[in-house]
């Protein structure tokens, strides 16, 4: 295999990579350490002897995001405030034509599902992100892991339970929650305080994550009063400079606060029964360079 070859090879792969990668670790730079070094462990292999390079590369990438997300534990443990993912673009395009598919991966990479992935064993979370995101048959991920079939699938049973357990059971209708967004932001910016909270469900929840870099709360917010006018009052406080777009992250809609051009915050909602039923409010700023491209 040339070195052409073998970067057309890795290339064709590599939105896979990155998939299985983010949902490992939470983090778009974090999932791209782990391609680039994937990518140069490949470039230095002896590819001949590689049969399927796309479970090659699976493989490498796989073990090298546990790695990483071990390391990694110990530092969300301290971080300040609660943590959330690195909120990231999601457009499939057309190599995913399938509204069945569409759908299962993008629920695997939303806010809510992937905070519940977070106290899962590294072990258990490759095997669900493996099997359950991108659908890798148990023999393909016990060679992954070098793990035997058997018990790949008491893994997979395990995570699966576990995150079914954990999972709020939120509406995934894209256009409702669309609607339900631009109405928010309706009544937030030019409404009162009644029409906003009448969009709220009694126990919503409101999850922020600034990583101590910004002003949010550091804390859960709950209830639709105590939600309601904290977002109410920080929508006033929006200064004339700011601009809000919708974009698609992590699945959904969610509106993009850009102050001269530099995302300053992410505001994402899920939606179960007509009203919203929790918000995440991303500040990080570490967390938001990323969008700017947006």
């Amino acid at each position: 295999m040339t070195v052409d070859t073998a970067t057309e090879t890795f290339e064709e792969h590599r939105p896979v990579l990155t998939g299985v990668a983010y949902r490992m670790l939470g983090r778009v730079a974090d999932a791209e350490d782990v391609v680039q070094e994937a990518w140069l462990r490949w470039s230095a292999a002896s590819r001949e002897d590689v049969r399927e390079p796309r479970a090659f590369l699976v493989r490498i990438t796989t073990r090298l995001a546990i790695d990483r997300l071990r390391h990694l534990r110990s530092r969300r443990e301290s971080y300040p405030g609660t943590w959330l993912p690195e909120p990231v673009v999601t457009d499939f395009g057309p190599a995913v034509p399938d509204t069945a598919e569409r759908a299962v991966l993008a629920d695997s990479v939303s806010l809510a599902v992937l905070v519940v992935l977070e106290s899962l064993s590294p072990l258990e979370r490759a095997v669900f992100v493996l099997r359950e995101a991108f659908g890798f048959p148990y023999a393909e991920i016990a060679t992954a892991l070098d793990r035997s079939e058997e018990a790949v699938r008491q893994l997979a049973g395990r995570a699966r339970r576990h995150v079914e357990g954990r999972k709020p059971r939120y509406d995934v209708d894209p256009a409702e929650r669309r609607d339900l967004t631009e109405r928010f932001l309706a009544a937030a910016s030019g409404g009162g305080i009644e029409q906003l909270l009448a969009l709220l469900a009694p126990d919503v929840r409101l999850v922020s994550d600034s990583g101590g870099k910004a002003k949010a709360p550091r804390r859960i917010i709950e209830s639709a009063d105590k939600v309601g006018r904290f977002l109410f009052a920080v929508a006033g406080e929006l200064g004339p400079d700011g601009e809000i777009r919708i974009v698609e992250l992590n699945g959904g809609p969610a509106a993009v606060y850009f102050i001269r051009g530099r995302v300053d915050t992410v505001f994402q909602i899920e939606v179960s029964q007509g009203v919203i039923q929790c918000a995440y409010i991303i500040r990080n700023p570490d967390k938001l360079s990323g969008l700017s491209a947006v």
